[in-house]
This record gives C-alpha cells, structure tokens and sequence, in this order.
C-alpha cells in the first residue's frame, strides 16, 4: 500500500511577482474548484464592452429596501453587486487574476449544488441571463411610467421568430422569444446544415398545400438579438448503457455568418433556392451513383475501377502468347537441391542460344568447373521463376488479326470510360459549386454576424474542462481564456480544439455579434478631450475606489515580499562573506592615479626596477616550462625544496587525482583533505609549481603573478573547448563558469585571488608566501572597483547551478531505477532551477529539453503504473493508482502546460487525459465508477496554477570530485540509451 501523503490544496504562488498583471494584458479568472464553466461564460460576456458597460453602471433600485424579499430578490441583486465587483476587477486590478469566489457561491446555492459537482454550463447560461433580466426589469420599472419597460439584457440577448406550418391539416403562425438557440450536431457537418434542420420540421412540401393532413412547421427569424447565442447539443442519453454520452463529431463553423436566408422576410426567395438546392441535390445522388459503377466495377465483393479493368484486360491480351500448359514445363521428378544431374546441363547448342547474361562462359573448361563445382543449397533464391517464363499469364492462342481487333476495341473502350468519369467528377464539382454560392448574391449577405466567442468542453459528458477562445476586436486576433491563463492564440488553434472529430474536445457554445452593431465592441470616449478611456477610467467611482483599495492591498504585498527578500539576501551575504573571508577587509581610501590592485605593489615594497626585471624573467620562465608536464614541474619543487619542518608542523603525504603523489608540510589542523582534491586546488597547486623559476629568482610576488596568470590561461583554454556531454568544466571550476557566461573581468580575478589566498595553500614555504600575496592583494581591493553585491549573486548562481546538477543527476539514476516518483520531485526542482538559471544567459544553466524530456517521461510513466491499477479493479489497487494520480499527476501537469509552445508537453497531456476518459464507456462496477466520476474533474480541470513545494527534496552533502564523477556517468549511460524522440 502507499503511503497517502496530506493533500496539498491548490493555492496561489508565495511570490507575488508571479501574480501580477503585465502591462494591460487580459486578467484571468481563478479556479475556485470545478468553476473553469463559470470562468468560459464570464469572460465571453465580459469582452462585451457594451454588457460590461450595462454590467458596471448598474445600480440598484432605490428602494430595493422597500422591495418584498423573496427569494428571487435576495439573490439576484446580491449577485449584481459581486459580479460588478468582479468585472472592475477584470478592467482595472494590478492582480495576474481575480478570485470570484463570492459571486460563485451565489450561482452554487441556487443550484443546490456541492462543490465537487461540475455544473451544466447550459444550465448555468440559462440562468445567469434570468437573473441579469430580472435585476435590470426591477430598475427598469423604477425609471419609467412606461406599461413595458425596455429591459437591456432583454435587448441584448433575446430575438424572436415566427413559427408557421400545418397541424393535422391546419395552418397557424405564432411569434416566439428565444435566447440561446438550440441546434443538433449528430448527422451535420457545418453550422448551415444545423441550422436548415431546425429551421424546418416535418415534410416542407405539406407547409404550403391546401389540403394536406401531414403536419410541419418552418421557423423564420423576424427579430435578431444583437449578441446572438448558439447552443450545440453535444451529448445525448445512451438508453443501453443508461448515461448520457458525449458526440464527437466533427463540426465546422464559420468567422463570418450570414444569417439572410433565415429571416422572415427573405422566405419567399429562400423558399425558392430550398427547392433548387433539393432538385440539385436530388441530381447529386444519381451523378454520385453513376460514378460509383464506373469507380467499382464487378458483380462480386472484391470491385474495380473499370478503367483499370479495361487496362488489365489489354495487358493480357499483348502479353506473349504461351503454348504450354503452365504446369507441363514442371519436372515432377526433380532431384533434391543437393545435386545437379548431367541431363540438367545445356548442351553447347543451347548455350549459344542462351542469352549471354546468363551463361557467362560458354567453353567446355567453364562447363566442366561447373559440374565439378558443389552445390550450395540456396533456399531464397532456388525456388525463383526461370528467366524464359513469363512474369504474368498470357493467351494460349491469338492470332495478329484478334489482337488487333482486341486492343482497337479495349482502347477506345478505355478512353470512353475515362471520358465518361471526368464529366461525371466535373459534373459533380460544378454542382457542389453552385449549392456552395447559392446564398451568396448582394441579396443574402446583409445580416453578418461575427464570431465572438467559442467555448470549448472537452472530456466526456459527465466528466471535463471549459476555456473560451474570444475575439479582441481592437487587436484584430483571437486570444484564449483557460481560468487563469489567458494566452494569444490563432484560428488555427480554435478550428483544432473546437470543430471536434480531434481529441476529445469540441465547442458547445458560439457567440456571434452583429457585424453592424459597432456598439457592442465600441470603447468608451472622454466627451471633453475625445480621448478612448482605459482601464479605471472606465469605472464609475465607487468600483474605482474599490479596484484602487484592492491594488493598494496588492502593493503593500509587494512590497513586503521585497522587504523579505531583501533581508534574507542580506543575511546571505552575511553568512557568504563569513566563509568567504576568515577577517574583514580593511579597505584604505582610493588615491587618484593609482593602478588596478592586481597590479598595486604588496607590503614588500618592490623597486621599479624590480618590476621591470621581473616582467622580463616571467617571459623567460614562461618559455623554459611551457612544455613540461605538472608531475615534472612538482618532482623538480620537491627534489629542490630543502626547507626544514618546524615542531609545530606535520608532514602528511598527499596523492592529488591528476597531479601525483607528494609530501606537504602543514600546521596542525591547517590542512582540509576535500578542498586539497577539488580540481581548482589542483590547478593552483600546477601553477605555484610551473612557477617556481621565477619565484627563485624574484621573489614571492613574482611567482604571484607567473602562477595566477598561468592559470588564468589554463581555464580560458578549458573554457573555450567543445566537450563531449558527460565532461562540463564548469563543475570543476567555477571561473570556468564565469567564464563561459561573461561576468565582469573584475569578479573573475577576485575569485582567482580568493582561491590563491586559501589557507590550506599554507604547507610549504613556497605555496605559504604566494598565498600572503594573494591575501595582500585581496585586502587592496577597493569598494568601487569591486560590486560586492554582484559578486554574490555570481557565487550564489554557481551554488544553484552545483544544487541543480545534483537534482538532475539524482532524478535521472531514480529514473533508471525505475522510482519514478521519486524521479519525478528531484526532476522538478532541477527544471524549476534550471529555467531560472537560464532566463539570465543561456550557459547558466543544462540543456532544458533533457531535463524536459525526463520530466514529461516520468509523468507518463507514473500515469500509465496509475491506470494499471485501476484496471486491476481490486479495492487497494484501485486506491494506489488513484493516490498516485492525486498526489503526483494532476498537482504537476500544469507545469507542462505552463508554456503552450511545448507540442510534445501539450500531447503528453491529452495522451494521459484520454487515458482515463476512455474508461468512461466501459462496463465497471459502481464503486469504480464512483471513483473515477470523482477523480476525473480532477484531472480534466487543470487549469496553468501551480503547485509549489512545501520544501524541496533535501540533496546530501557532496564534493566537487564525487558530483563530476556521478555527472559523467550518468550522461554516459544516457547517450548508449535511445533518446525516445528527444
């Protein structure tokens, strides 16, 4: 059984930086809990400026405390003042998102629901319009004397059509409101053919005869709302299995909709293309039959093209005629392949009438060698066709005169066959063609309605996820409203994720606009200055308070959170300089004129001659030991080095990986095993050695120089090569790092000085005085000349890019070990990190598509181990693979939907999505079902709000040497194995 760790609820980022709003860009809506439906509704009204406008000026009616409170008061104008709260927010918060938690839980109680149920969003359309109606009738009634008030939503929102027809032989009309219009998808596949459905009912011929007992009706719209609402029945009740079912079914609809052919007083003409496009399509049928006979010709199951036919035939009869029976040129009695007998030889009268392609050689020696030759048994090649056989059957008999007859009919035959195909597929085009234009005269294209919005469903019908795909009218492209995330995205993406027949997602509701009302989209205008008004400008006073408060509050956040950073980077420092340095720097005022501290004179007070002498010998040295490897330089030091060890030192003998063996002299306790192997203490200690000519001969200062610049050159060197994956100098050292990322020259020679000034350099005389040096240097250093801050944060991003490695290496060994939950947390962290690394320059940080790659493996791993159990149908199985799915799946996919550009996050996604939603149609036990009816919302309704860790998984202590090491390994083992599509 696993262990069921405490759920982690949902909850914003700590960092408020991750929540604020960029610029003017779109606000999103929180997912207070299976709300994504309220969330796909909102926004679509919202992007209405004339319903914000209606929405956001509204006030209640004066004497709304007079007003009997039923129930249906007491809860619509409570919703009015949340959801004009909610849309000042939308226009004006310096908030990321807004939480409409108060104007849900209104919706909620209506609907006596719980929160774990997903509301119809039908359903919930449907009222959320009766109750703005009914808030805006109450202030309607107030304002005017009038026996029937105007009601705005009313205005906005309902049209009306005239239903005419016949009922058992009787004519009648009746004049009918409608709001959201209901249309069928199954058996359509666009919105015109919806739409021509429902628009008549019964046989359209009894509609307009006299004396006719069938029953019909046609509906014609005679007022059209200015936001008109379509509502597409994609589910349908499974009688057999007792549930209802989602229709996938692939239907197109178009950016621009012209509704002429729909409206009362266009029925005549309409009537008359109806009947036109009938007998067309009526002609359509036969064309389409006849076409099919010549495409499958035959009387049995298997048909052909006939033309193919007719060409088979001639093919036949041209082939070369055959005498024989095609079994009489078969010898029965055969030898078995292991011999050849003589007889099957050809004589030399054959072989000069073979073809030479295939006797090479026809003299008596050739002849002999092959008889002589022993046979190899081939059993691919022995049992091929002889070369003089024809390759297909061919007529026993035919004389030149059938032939001829025979290929002069079939040709002809051919060429009236393919002529008859073409006029029928030409045919055919023609009248699709003009059903197609049939409607686009000047007559029937002055009533465009623009697509507004598409809000999307996808999963199954008692299971799924809403967004919204809304166009911005004033910047001319379609953005995409998922809860919290609102992203740009294209009619491509809409046409993908709303036609259906791809996935499991489709559109249930299309908005359109009149394309003529221009006051639906309209912005807003200062009536002194002629200026658009945006943003809190647009809100009457009291939401502006009220927005203003909210961004105040949200400030104040802000600035807390800095205060807090700052104090903790400031208490890092503190703790950093501790460890960098063992004592304060004194720091002497700056002199005008000086030079660089690198090259400032140390205490020892060297004359200028001294220098120049010195410049001169580092040149001659360089050259003397250029070539000498560090095992010669270090065995020349020790064999030369005559120095006596004081009584208070200890001798220890030190075996450092690619320098050698060798004994040191250190101070008690003055010696640090684990800094002595790192690669950049090998390195000084190869420099101080290569340097030792030089510090012979002029001094500790000298060798200072020789040895640092040595270095220095050394790790440009390592830097700049091209190194295979499991080799990153940058583990070794960390100017290697710098290097590679471009920090300040400045930065770079101080973590040099303070790498030369170590104090476990302090085992020789030699090592002892370059360290003093570098310590002298290190004290001359100025305020000015070095951003101490700076300098920090470059050490502090190397330490994050070592803890990096170190999740990475360790998710990817849990990989191959096959934990992958363990895996799935170090490989988080590791991608978290590394892509914070990388937003500063693209060599802070790995590779992001390795890192990526095992992250999304791992999930669809886990998910796969999680379906597998389910499907065991046993009770504590069951319970695993769900605690799996809770605790690890469905709080970690928002990360791979985070950035949308990611196509192979996006399908491992959908592939782990579909994965459950299959089970929906199968036959399983109720309490299975039970189960998966509770965990599905949970899978389906990610929106991009991420999960945070209460801690990171805690990484173990480890040395330079022990990380390159463990890093090389396992990028070894990595490349001997398949990439999977990486």
């Amino acid at each position: 059984m696993l262990e069921r760790t405490p759920t982690e609820i949902w909850r914003d980022s700590r960092n408020p930086y991750d929540r604020k709003r960029q610029d003017k860009t779109p606000v999103g809506l929180k997912n207070v809990g299976n709300t994504c439906w309220f969330s796909a509704v909102i926004q679509s009204l919202f992007n209405l400026l004339e319903f914000r406008r209606l929405v956001l000026n509204y006030k209640p009616p004066l004497n709304a405390q007079d007003l009997p409170r039923n129930q249906k008061e007491h809860r619509n104008l409570p919703f009015m003042r949340e959801l004009r709260y909610l849309f000042a927010l939308l226009v004006g918060t310096k908030r990321k998102y807004v939480d409409p938690s108060r104007a849900v839980e209104i919706l909620k109680d209506a609907f006596k629901s719980n929160d774990s149920q997903q509301q119809d969003v039908s359903e919930f359309t449907h009222k959320l319009l009766d109750w703005l109606e009914d808030a805006f009738q109450m202030k309607a009634e107030e304002e005017t004397d009038e026996e029937k008030p105007k009601n705005p939503m009313v205005e906005l929102f309902y049209g009306r059509f005239l239903a005419m027809g016949v009922l058992e032989g009787k004519k009648f009309e009746n004049t009918e409101m409608f709001g959201q219009y209901p249309l069928q998808v199954n058996g359509f596949k666009d919105l015109h053919e919806c739409l021509e459905a429902a628009m008549i009912e019964g046989e359209i011929e009894s509609l307009h005869s006299e004396n006719s007992g069938k029953s019909g009706q046609e509906h014609w719209f005679t007022e059209l709302p200015p936001v008109l609402t379509f509502e597409l029945s994609r589910f349908e009740f499974n009688q057999a299995l007792g549930r209802p079912e989602k229709i996938h079914n692939k239907l197109e609809f178009p950016q621009v909709l012209y509704l002429d052919r729909y409206m009362h007083r266009n029925r005549e003409i309409t009537r008359i293309k109806r009947e036109e496009i009938k007998r067309l399509k009526d002609y359509l049928t036969v064309l389409q039959q006849r076409l099919e006979r010549y495409l499958s010709y035959g009387s049995g199951p298997k048909r052909f093209p006939l033309v193919d036919v007719l060409q088979y035939a001639l093919e036949f009869a041209s082939s070369k005629p055959v005498c024989t029976s095609p079994i009489d040129d078969i010898d029965a009695s055969s030898p078995p392949s292991g011999s050849i007998p003589s007889q099957t030889l050809p004589s030399t009268t054959e072989q000069q009438s073979a073809p030479s392609s295939e006797f090479p050689s026809t003299s008596p020696a050739a002849i002999a060698a092959v008889s002589s030759r022993s046979v190899i048994h081939k059993p691919f090649t022995q049992s091929r066709i002889p070369p003089d056989l024809p390759m297909h059957p061919a007529p026993r008999h035919i004389t030149e005169e059938e032939l001829t007859v025979l290929e002069s009919c079939l040709h002809r035959w051919r060429t009236e066959i393919e002529n008859d195909t073409r006029d029928l597929q030409e045919s055919i085009s023609r009248i699709h063609r003009t059903i197609e234009l049939m409607y686009s005269d000047k007559s029937m294209i002055q009533v465009p309605y623009r697509l507004h919005a598409v809000l999307v469903h996808e999963g199954q019908a008692n299971a799924g996820h809403y967004w919204a795909y809304i166009f911005d009218h004033h910047e001319n492209r379609w953005m995409k409203y998922n809860d919290i995330a609102v992203t740009k995205s294209s009619w491509e993406e809409l046409m993908r994720d709303s036609f259906g027949g791809y996935r499991n997602a489709s559109a249930y509701c299309l908005m359109y606009i009149n394309d003529k009302a221009q006051f639906l989209i309209q912005e807003e205008f200062n009536k002194e200055t002629g200026q658009a008004l945006v943003g809190i400008e647009t809100l009457p006073p009291d939401l502006r308070d009220f927005v203003e408060e909210d961004n105040q509050r949200f400030e104040k956040e802000l600035e807390e959170w800095d205060a807090q950073l700052a104090q903790k980077a400031l208490q890092e420092k503190l703790l950093a300089s501790q460890k960098l340095r063992n004592s304060e720097s004194s720091v002497t005022a700056a002199q005008a004129g000086e030079t660089e501290y690198l090259e400032q004179p140390s205490r020892s007070d060297f004359s200028k001659h001294l220098k120049e002498e010195t410049i001169r010998i580092i040149t001659k040295a360089s050259h003397e030991h250029e070539d000498k490897s560090p095992e010669t330089v270090l065995q020349s030091k020790l064999e030369n080095d005559t120095s006596q060890t004081p009584s208070n030192q200890r001798v220890v003998e030190v075996a450092i990986p690619h320098v050698g063996k060798f004994m040191i002299e250190s101070k008690e306790g003055g010696y640090d095993d684990e800094i002595m192997m790192t690669p950049n203490m090998q390195g000084i200690i190869m420099a101080i050695g290569k340097s030792r000519n030089v510090y012979d001969r002029c001094g500790p200062e000298a060798g200072f120089f020789k040895a640092i610049k040595l270095e220095y050159s050394r790790l440009v060197k390592l830097a700049q090569e091209d190194t295979p994956p499991e080799t990153d100098y940058r583990l070794h050292h960390v100017v290697i790092y710098f290097i590679q990322n471009q920090a300040p020259k400045k930065i770079i020679e101080k973590t040099l000085l303070e790498q030369f000034g170590d104090r476990n350099l302090s085992f020789d005389e030699r090592c002892h005085n370059i360290m003093k040096v570098a310590q002298a240097k290190l004290e001359m250093i100025k305020p000015e000349e070095v951003n101490l801050e700076e300098y920090e944060e470059w050490h502090q991003d190397y330490i994050k890019f070592r803890e990096t490695t170190m999740y990475l290496i360790t998710g990817l060994e849990n990989f191959q070990k096959e934990s992958y939950i363990d895996s799935l947390l170090f490989l988080i962290c590791a991608y978290q990190n590394n892509k914070e690394l990388l937003s500063k320059g693209p060599y802070r940080g790995h590779d992001e598509e390795l890192i990526s790659h095992y992250r999304r493996e791992c999930l669809l791993k886990l998910n796969e181990q999680a379906a597998e159990l389910f499907e065991s149908g046993e009770d504590r199985e069951v319970n695993n693979g769900l605690i799996i799915m809770n605790e690890f799946i469905v709080p970690f996919l928002p990360l791979l939907l985070v950035d949308e550009m990611e196509e192979k996050d996006i399908l491992a996604v959908e592939d782990m999505r579909n994965r459950w939603c299959s089970y929906l149609g199968q036959e399983m036990e109720s309490n299975l079902q039970e189960k998966l009816t509770d965990f599905l919302p949970k899978l389906l309704d990610c929106s991009t709000e991420i999960k945070g860790f209460h801690e990171p998984p805690k990484l173990p202590s480890f040395s330079t040497h022990e990380l390159c090491e463990r890093f090389a390994r396992i990028m070894l083992s990595l490349s001997r194995t398949p990439a999977d599509g990486r």
